[in-house]
């Protein structure tokens, strides 16, 4: 695996421990400032977007332990970097409770998270 690779891995394992773990600085060292976070609900009327959530909103549900109180025992994480481009990427995450399809941006303090679209592991699109 090359270096940007394990980079975008590092941070999106950064994003998924922080959160389930409530350690708020990894979560914040995994998101681009300008994160724009989508999740996806099924319900009676098909697939529905729910409301975008912002990187100071994750920050601040992760130190009130959001992912802590979701955290089931047998909680595994599988990253998949489906494409990476000069400094852009895009990876799929499948872990117990979420799938998760990101976009990640280079800068200089390192691989970002900057776009998410989300959806319970148990639900599906239909």
């Amino acid at each position: 695996m090359d270096a940007n690779r394990g980079a975008v891995r590092a941070a999106v394992m950064d994003y998924f421990a922080g959160w389930f773990d409530g350690d708020a600085a990894r979560m914040e060292g995994a998101l681009h400032p300008d994160l724009v976070k989508r999740g996806m609900r099924r319900d009676v009327a098909g697939a529905q977007l729910t409301s975008a959530s912002t990187a100071p909103e994750m920050i601040r549900w992760t130190a009130e332990g959001e992912g802590m109180s979701e955290r089931p025992d047998d909680l595994t994480i599988e990253i998949r970097v489906d494409d990476l481009y000069g400094s852009i990427a895009n990876a799929t995450v499948y872990s117990t409770v979420y799938v998760e399809y990101l976009q990640l941006v280079k800068t200089s303090a390192g691989w970002k998270i900057v776009g998410a679209l989300w959806m319970r592991r148990y639900e599906t699109a239909g």
